[in-house]
């Protein structure tokens, strides 16, 4: 199920409000009441995202007992391309767009939510360390790892076995047998 993009669809709204309280004498009754309209497409914002995660969240702990999801350093991922005055970003508009992309579908939110429904239903949420998870070949006697092996986004590729598949699914392939992995040597 694909996560609607909620800040993608008020964007332009949005730019519209702030341009309208730019334009009000600070602190004036006017600009009061245009601020409270743009904390309200905030708040509307906020509260489909929340509505999709809780629902989407719940029906995986309904019918899943146990779930291995990729540990995600979201702020880093996030960070800012824009450089210093010496060394400039690259790419930094591209990665603005990425930036809002991912802050945007609320992942750390949506594993917070995750990890107390299951819990409540008395399953469990493991974390697998994200490195390689889409580059190693999902096959068990290969296991090769290699940045070729992605040729592109969408696509996986083995360059040993000649595996091929989607780059996601070989991920979640690679996320549960990391996670059954985990669960096996770990002390009870």
């Amino acid at each position: 199920m694909d996560a609607p993009g909620w800040f993608r669809r008020y964007e332009t709204k949005l730019v519209w409000e702030m341009r309208k309280l730019s334009r009000k004498k600070r602190f004036s009754r006017n600009w009061q009441k245009q601020k409270a309209r743009i904390q309200r497409l905030h708040a509307h914002i906020a509260n489909a995202r929340r509505d999709f995660l809780h629902k989407t969240s719940t029906a995986i702990s309904k019918t899943h007992a146990m779930v291995f999801v990729e540990e995600l350093r979201i702020q880093k991922m996030s960070k800012s391309a824009k450089g210093t005055k010496e060394n400039p970003g690259k790419n930094v508009r591209a990665k603005s767009g990425l930036n809002k992309a991912i802050l945007d579908q609320g992942w750390f939110t949506f594993q917070t939510f995750l990890g107390y429904k299951l819990h409540w239903s008395g399953g469990w949420l493991g974390t697998v360390p994200a490195p390689y998870t889409s580059q190693t070949c999902p096959v068990p006697e290969c296991g090769h790892v290699s940045q070729a092996n992605r040729p592109t986004q969408s696509k996986f590729r083995c360059e040993q076995c000649r595996y091929e598949g989607n780059a996601d699914t070989v991920g979640a392939m690679n996320i549960l047998r990391a996670g059954l992995a985990r669960i096996a040597c770990s002390p009870v």
